[in-house]
């Protein structure tokens, strides 16, 4: 029986990805990717050719039994375009399907915009709570915010460039002074990190040509400035 080894790819700067990694997508039998354009840039960038197959959330339902098949035969990689396969990427049905048919499931841990942002925003670290996307509605936004803004740890959750602004107009009328980090395009050529409070943020933002993908680190009630 074959291993699915769950691969955390670069999420900007190729140079991040591990020896490990390598290794192991040089010498499965297969690799499942979220798409075969970045899987090819990332692949060729180091010279491996190995068989893909595209598996991502539309087509996940059905791909994970092809997934089984392969691994009745030998080894498979798990990788999406950036970051760790399951974090807010397909990962969780094709894991849970593997484990549900007895097969070993090998973590191999790498880049994550998430521990990445953490790590340098100057906030609460020991605990904190991942929220992923918000929801898109700003009712239902401003509902899970509130609850967020409730906790006793720092939050961290994913922003698109087209909503960044109105998210941040939404934690400015919430919580104004509340202390945050924000990274955006982390560890590629235009990678930029701001620090400050929600107002702060949101009249940097506001009047800015938008570009690049966003994670936010928001502090717990109660602590200071950056």
């Amino acid at each position: 029986m074959g291993r699915l080894f769950v691969v955390a790819t670069p999420i900007g700067n190729l140079e991040d990805i591990t020896l490990r990694a390598l290794k192991v997508l040089k010498e499965v039998d297969v690799i499942f990717c979220e798409s075969l354009k970045k899987a090819r840039i990332l692949l060729g960038h180091f010279g491996i050719k190995k068989r893909l197959v595209v598996l991502n959330v539309k087509n996940e339902r059905k791909r994970v039994k092809e997934l089984v098949d392969w691994l009745k035969k030998g080894d498979v990689a798990l990788i999406t375009d950036s970051g760790t396969p399951g974090i807010s990427d397909p990962g969780y049905l094709p894991v849970k399907t593997a484990l549900s048919y007895g097969f070993e499931v090998v973590p191999i841990p790498g880049p994550s915009s998430v521990t990445a942002l953490l790590s340098i925003s100057g906030l609460p670290t020991e605990r904190f709570y991942f929220e992923g996307f918000l929801p898109n509605r700003e009712k239902r936004k401003e509902k899970r915010l509130n609850y967020l803004l409730s906790l006793d740890s720092t939050f961290v959750f994913f922003e698109s460039p087209h909503r960044i602004v109105k998210t941040f107009e939404l934690l400015n009328r919430m919580a104004p002074e509340r202390p945050v980090a924000v990274g955006r395009e982390l560890t590629k050529m235009h990678e930029e990190v701001l620090r400050g409070t929600c107002r702060e943020i949101f009249e940097t933002l506001k009047d800015r040509k938008i570009l690049g993908e966003f994670v936010v680190a928001v502090a717990p009630e109660g602590y200071g400035k950056i």
